[in-house]
């Protein structure tokens, strides 16, 4: 089964190596090695971590 390119694109430039770090701290929080060996489950809790602190930090900003 052939990949699908990834169309997601980041707006601000640098982002992608903070998400990065962001992203394996988490993972490291939940214990979880990222990579293609791991499960869809281990990996998709990370992914889902992250939306949920980045939703949980733009509701602070719009109180503010």
């Amino acid at each position: 089964m052939p990949r699908r390119a990834n169309t997601n694109r980041l707006l601000v430039p640098g982002a992608a190596a903070v998400l990065n770090q962001f992203k394996e701290e988490i993972a490291a929080e939940f214990g979880v090695k990222l990579g293609s060996d791991t499960t869809a489950r281990g990996n998709g809790s990370v992914g889902g971590e992250i939306t949920k602190r980045l939703v949980a930090q733009s509701q602070n900003e719009i109180k503010s």
